[in-house]
């Protein structure tokens, strides 16, 4: 069985002292990257998503509600937006980016970019148009099983897992190596998750490094 890891979202502007920083989001990070370097060679197919907004329209909002819109936050371009460092350390080479000219919560939504350009509309539009996207790179990488983690499990994480097992993918989501906004927000993203069968456990990565 051939399994893909999608780390998602582990980026500055989501841990603490970013923009939208979630509590712990430092220490996932660092436990992520001990995963991989664990397990590493388990994968056919490792890859990131991350927020790289441009011009998103109503998705950041000067008076955000926290629900639909948001302070500005993860900006194409900026250090903010960049992989956590001790992601950026790993090496990983498939990159996704999304959300650059709207809301985007899933990693499918995403294309892959492995640069840090500011794409226009058209070029966006066109990658996705020619299938550059998470869905097809798992499918040429022929995999059939995805585990899922990173920040933040109650929006962004949760949203790519629920978007893997829609595509037919066994999903695992691993509970140690993500975290959400708020507990209250966590539990109902949980549930979501365990009710479209995606399971949800702990990694294995030794207590050392956990």
């Amino acid at each position: 069985m051939s399994k893909a890891l999608i780390v998602v979202d582990v980026q500055p502007t989501f841990c603490e002292g970013g923009e939208l920083g979630v509590e712990g989001g430092n220490a996932v990070a660092e436990r992520i990257a001990d995963y991989v370097n664990a397990h590493r060679g388990e994968y056919a197919y490792i890859a990131t998503t991350h927020d790289w907004h441009i011009e998103p329209g109503a998705h950041w909002s000067a008076e955000p509600d926290f629900v639909d819109t948001w302070p500005k936050h993860g900006a194409a371009g900026t250090s903010n937006a960049e992989l956590h460092p001790a992601i950026k350390a790993l090496g990983v080479e498939h990159h996704f980016k999304k959300g650059q000219y709207s809301a985007a919560y899933s990693g499918f939504e995403g294309i892959e970019d492995n640069t840090d350009r500011i794409q226009t509309r058209e070029e966006v539009s066109a990658e996705q148009a020619a299938g550059k996207t998470l869905a097809d790179a798992l499918k040429t990488a022929g995999v059939s099983r995805v585990d899922v983690v990173g920040i933040a499990e109650s929006h962004c994480v949760k949203d790519t897992a629920l978007d893997a097992r829609k595509l037919g993918f066994e999903v695992t989501v691993f509970e140690d190596l993500t975290v959400p906004v708020s507990e209250e927000l966590g539990v109902a993203a949980r549930k979501q998750m365990a009710a479209a069968g995606i399971a949800l456990i702990d990694s294995d990565i030794p207590a050392a490094n956990a």
